[in-house]
Order: C-alpha cells, then structure tokens, then sequence
C-alpha cells in the first residue's frame, strides 16, 4: 500500500461527521485508503464525547485506525509542529495530525488555515474535508445533493465552510471543484 493510499484525520472534520451522522458517507470517500487517527486526535475526540455521544461513534468504527506517535521521527515531528501550531490547548490534533502524515508521507486532512499553511511550507500533502467529497462527487461515489445536505448539517453543528447553508453547489462550482 503507498503513502497516498492514507489518509490521516483531524479531529474537527471527524466529530462533527459523528455529531451529524454522516460517517457513513465519509467511510465511502475513504474507500479501500486507510484512514488514522494520531493518539492526540483520539484524546480530543474522547474529550468531545464527553461533550456529544455522538463523537464517540468515530472512536468505534472499525475503518478508522487508531496510531500511537511513539518513534523518535514521530516524536521530533510532533515537537516541530507542536511549536508552530499549539496555543494554549488548541491545535494539538493538528500537530499529531501533522507529525504522522510528515513521518509516513501521508495525506493529511485537515481544515484549519494555519495546520494547512504548515503542511504546505513543510511539503506535506493534505487536503480539506471539502476537496475530499468533491472528488468524491467527481468520483460517482456521491451526488452533489447529498454533499449539500451533508454541508448544511455541518453548518448546523457550526463548522466554518466558505459558504452559507444551502450554497454548497454553487460554491463548488464556481470553484471548479464539482
């Protein structure tokens, strides 16, 4: 199995998948890749389910690979990105999220403007949530209606997207994305 065939999570696109219930489509776009989560992802996600049940649905799904950092290049990495990106006790899953992806040559998923720019300066390949279901809609895995419904859930939960409810299409479009 090659590095582009993993997929490595944040825990924001996660959680508000479960909150919403929509892991099932997103198990369909991850397909035969795999799909980790760092060990820190996995503290937050226990600490959101603390907050909403639903959260720990990602917890328990067989697709979703749990990864502890534990190597010496994992660990560096997790320092480097740590410092880049922690402010008080934000962005510690996008610093594992990171640190896995930079040690295994994964594609790192995740949404937020400052892990993205770090991923970007350090030559890791990443991808936002939304670029992943719209290369799904391109793909025949998923329509361009249920991915609108899918983002207005979203939004519901308050998980920022560059567009309002109902826009999805529109937004994709413009963008060329769909």
């Amino acid at each position: 199995m090659n590095a582009e065939e993993v997929l490595v999570f944040d825990t924001g696109p996660l959680s508000h998948f479960a909150i919403n219930n929509w892991l099932g489509p997103l198990k369909a776009v991850v397909g035969t890749r795999r799909a980790l989560i760092p060990d820190v992802v996995v503290q937050e996600l226990q600490t959101g389910a603390v907050r909403h049940s639903g959260v720990a649905a990602v917890l328990t799904a067989p697709w979703i690979e749990k990864y502890q950092l534990c190597s010496t290049d994992e660990l560096a990495a997790f320092g480097r990105f740590s410092a880049l990106l922690v402010k008080k006790d934000r962005n510690w899953g996008e610093a594992g999220v990171l640190a896995l992806a930079s040690t295994m040559g994964a594609v790192a998923i995740v949404d937020d403007r400052a892990a993205r720019k770090a991923a970007e300066t350090h030559k890791i390949k990443n991808r936002p949530t939304l670029a992943l279901l719209c290369d799904a809609i391109r793909q025949g895995l998923l329509t361009p209606t249920l991915v609108s419904e899918l983002a207005d859930d979203l939004l519901s939960s308050e998980y920022r997207l560059p567009f309002p409810r109902g826009q999805f299409v529109t937004w994709a479009t413009e963008n060329g994305l769909i």
